[in-house]
């Protein structure tokens, strides 16, 4: 089968598609032909091996962490799905395999497609849907006539972002451009902010929460919005002991590292009398069937920037490190190359 590989770790080069053995489901398993998969930041960062600290792939490995497509066949005791099935799903962390024509994925973690929306669409919820869900209502616990400042509203996570929050009942500020800023009241902003002509730590005051999408000094200024006692939530930041203990499930070493890696963050967020926390997701089936579900009742929109054919990946990876993507981007199974099934 076709699949997009990581080789090592680096630039553009370091992937490629190449075939592959199609996998087989084991136990508990079922066997997905990927119709269309998203692209996430975190799959160029682990391409540069920006996450080697926290996971280290035995190379070469198929890329992707989350699909759309159909249920060809299904492993020993699994009766949640049948072949025929629509389904999407985020990959589990340790293996990815997104970006390939078949993928093997534990039951636990599809969810059934809304039966309203296309492959394309489906794919691009899983990962940023999840992020955002966990983040705002698991993390930030939003609720009616809470205030949260989500920066970077019009990205992969920031749009399901904007929309969780008026869900849950909160009032969201957010920044955008001014090309952004139009998508970003369509989902529901209450205050936009035009970060190309303003500062947004000279008009955010009291906040109940941040959900930090950007880091750096987006983050460093974010502690300075939200009330005592309020907190900051972050998904481009540095991860915190917290997140190697509840997130990850790792040791001592790991939350000692990520203790050195924070103090910066932490330390601020002690001067403002604020928690930091950073967030790792975790894939679940049951909150993706939420999701589609939200979906389904119009509640929630995926916004897909652009679609590209899988043999574009490179570009499609390009684009998305460019910052370019209003929304999420997402590569699309060839019919050419799906015929070229590869049993070796």
């Amino acid at each position: 089968m076709k699949a997009f590989v990581l080789t090592k770790y680096g630039g553009p080069e370091a992937a490629e598609l190449r075939e592959m053995p199609q996998p087989h489901p084991g136990p508990g398993e079922v066997l997905v032909r990927v119709h269309a998969a998203g692209l996430n930041p975190v799959d160029f960062k682990t391409r540069q091996g920006m996450l080697k600290a926290v996971q280290r792939y035995p190379l070469p490995i198929v890329m992707g962490n989350e699909l759309a497509g159909v249920v060809e066949a299904c492993g020993e005791g699994v009766t949640r799905f049948a072949p025929g099935d629509r389904v999407f799903a985020r990959m589990t962390k340790d293996s990815m395999g997104a970006f390939a024509e078949y993928a093997a994925v534990p039951d636990s973690l599809p969810a059934k497609m809304p039966p309203s929306i296309d492959f394309e669409t489906a794919a691009g919820i899983p990962l940023a849907g999840l992020t955002a869900l966990q983040a705002l209502r698991d993390e930030l616990h939003l609720k009616a006539g809470s205030r949260v400042f989500i920066p970077g509203g019009a990205g992969g996570v920031g749009t399901f972002a904007i929309q969780l929050a008026k869900w849950l009942g909160a009032e969201v500020t957010t920044t955008a451009s001014p090309r952004g800023k139009a998508l970003v009241e369509r989902l529901g902003a209450d205050v936009v902010i035009d970060y190309t002509t303003q500062h947004f730590e000279d008009h955010v005051r009291d906040m109940d929460g941040v959900f930090d999408l950007l880091g750096g000094e987006t983050l460093k200024k974010s502690f300075d919005v939200v009330k005592r006692r309020g907190k900051v939530v972050s998904i481009a930041g540095m991860p915190e002991p917290q997140t190697a203990r509840k997130d990850l499930g790792r040791g001592a070493m790991l939350a000692a590292l990520f203790w050195a890696a924070s103090f910066g963050s932490r330390a601020e967020a002690r001067k403002h009398d604020v928690t930091y926390r950073y967030l790792f997701m975790h894939p679940s089936g049951t909150e993706l069937g939420e999701l589609g579900q939200l979906v389904e009742d119009g509640k929630l929109e995926p916004v897909i920037d652009r679609v590209f054919p899988f043999a574009e990946i490179r570009q499609a990876f390009a684009y998305l490190e460019a910052g370019r993507a209003k929304g999420k981007a997402v590569v699309r199974m060839d019919d050419r190359m799906s015929g070229a099934i590869s049993t070796v």
